[in-house]
């Protein structure tokens, strides 16, 4: 596409200087000098880490035909080389550019955004089960990979870049796909990423703290998952009609009700909603229940576990009936899909202990994990879990006061320490534990061991039939972050491992 062409997306920018030739044609969008090709419009971005301003000479080494920068004043690498356009907002400006590189993919796709703290990916695995049993090409787009209708990819973020993105849903388009469903991030939100990706439904699961490193506030965190409601407006490409589906039983979720001005289905258990759940019965084997919905009654039965899970279900019901999914597809959905990866993911151990890998990393996602497995559980609740460095500090002591709350032994371990010292992050973790054990009558059993490894073996060579190893906070993820290393590693990896070589008769560690 011709730059002048492409330019017609943001026309408040301005040249600062303007090639006299013929505008060249761009062939990639970009916003990391690192992925500069020939033909390449470079999108310089402020980050939290590093400017992309700084790079504007690699940019150009790299093959940019065109920049676009914030900075009023021209960089030297940039006099006289080639066109610079100048926004007040690059972030905004890149997702307007993508959007029309791209051609709009949105407005050829039927859009489900799912926001919250916790539950996201579990919804959004749900809703694509769904419209995978009604026939509909769907595609995935969220924390644990990048589905675009089969052909799978890793993720690189819960919500990618603007550029990556709207390239993600042209490939949609490409393949014949319908629909698409995604995790959308408060960072994605607060930086512009989904700006130019057109929601048909939006989902709010609830909100507790998190990300308070990045939003400050829980007002913030707050604003900033409002923000894709207040995108369901109408639309001239679109005709068909959007929706908000809102958790009502959490106290953010009810103050958003009061500001959307999209149709509104609410769902819960605790109060009158749209769509809630009746003859609850939850075991280790799953859910079963009637949905009680705006299109009338059914039976549910899921593989999922947890009276939390009922509300992720709620959830997913809500927006395959505003798609006009019939009921008898929910259910054949829903009862087909066999687990999420890295949540409540179940290990057996052949011992007569369960083991779960559960990628819980807040306070409240901890709860209601320990909480459903205390009510499961007929021996002791053993769990191993830490905190990720260079984030929210604030929930360390809380998750370790959940972790003693529902557990009989508490191992303390590294999570992703990235740049802080993973001693005085568990330090920080064990003064909630031991706050919490305080309050109980029988005390806590705290162990703390930095190697995760190590402290996963140790809890699997104490277990006892009846007892349940909890392993949280890391879930699906492949690695860990040590400084700025990312070194190969999985929970659930590690778990089988040292459960195959006892079963085998082989030497292990914790025993």
């Amino acid at each position: 596409m011709r730059l002048d062409r492409l330019l017609e997306a943001i026309p408040e920018s301005r040249f600062i200087t303007q090639d006299e030739n013929r505008p060249p044609e761009i062939h990639h969008v970009v916003s990391d000098s690192r992925q500069v090709r020939p033909g390449s419009l470079f999108v310089a971005l402020r980050g939290q880490h590093s400017n992309g301003h700084a790079f504007l000479k690699e940019a150009l080494e790299g093959g940019a035909v065109a920049v676009v920068i914030e900075e009023s004043t021209l960089p030297p690498a940039l006099k006289g080389e080639v066109p610079v356009i100048q926004v007040r907002d690059s972030r905004v400006a890149l997702a307007r550019l993508a959007e029309r590189f791209h051609g709009y993919p949105s407005s050829r796709l039927r859009v489900i955004g799912v926001t919250g703290t916790n539950g996201k990916t579990t919804v959004t695995y749900v809703i694509r089960s769904i419209l995978q049993s009604a026939g509909c090409g769907t595609g995935l787009l969220g924390t644990v990979a990048y589905d675009l209708a089969g052909e799978v990819m890793p993720s690189t973020h819960t919500t990618p870049e603007s550029h990556i993105l709207q390239g993600l849903l042209a490939r949609l388009v490409e393949k014949g796909a319908g629909y698409v469903v995604m995790e959308v991030s408060s960072h994605a939100l607060t930086l512009n990423r989904v700006d130019g990706c057109e929601f048909d439904v939006a989902v709010f699961t609830n909100l507790t703290q998190d990300h308070l490193d990045f939003h400050h506030t829980m007002e913030g965190y707050f604003e900033s998952k409002r923000k894709l409601f207040l995108s369901l407006t109408s639309s001239s490409r679109k005709t068909f009609p959007k929706r908000a589906v809102i958790n009502q039983d959490d106290v953010w979720g009810r103050r958003l009700i009061e500001s959307v001005t999209a149709p509104v289905w609410t769902y819960g258990l605790d109060r009158q909603a749209d769509l809630t759940a009746r003859d609850l019965r939850c075991s280790l084997d799953g859910l079963t229940f009637t949905a009680v919905t705006p299109a009338g009654s059914f039976p549910v039965r899921s593989s999922l576990v947890g009276r939390y899970n009922v509300y992720n279900l709620l959830a997913a019901i809500g927006v395959a009936l505003h798609l006009e999914i019939p009921s008898d597809r929910i259910q054949q959905g829903i009862e087909s899909l066999s687990g999420v990866p890295g949540r409540f993911e179940r290990l057996d151990s052949a011992q007569g202990f369960k083991v779960i890998v559960d990628f819980a990393h807040t306070e409240d996602a901890l709860d209601r994990l320990l909480r459903a497995l205390a009510e499961l559980t007929s021996g002791r609740i053993m769990t191993v879990f830490g905190c990720g460095g260079d984030r929210d500090r604030g929930k360390r002591a809380p998750m370790g006061r959940v972790a003693a709350r529902y557990s009989d032994v508490v191992v303390i371990t590294s999570d992703n320490p990235r740049s802080e010292d993973p001693v005085g992050i568990m330090k920080e973790v064990e003064a909630g534990v031991r706050e919490g054990s305080a309050l109980k009558k029988d005390p806590v059993q705290v162990m703390t061991i930095v190697d995760r490894q190590e402290a996963i073996e140790r809890a699997l060579g104490l277990a006892r039939p009846g007892d349940t190893v909890v392993l949280a906070g890391k879930g699906h993820e492949e690695y860990q972050i040590v400084g700025d290393r990312m070194i190969p590693f999985n929970d659930r990896r590690v778990a089988s491992d040292w459960m195959k070589r006892r079963r085998s008769g082989g030497r292990v560690r914790g025993s």
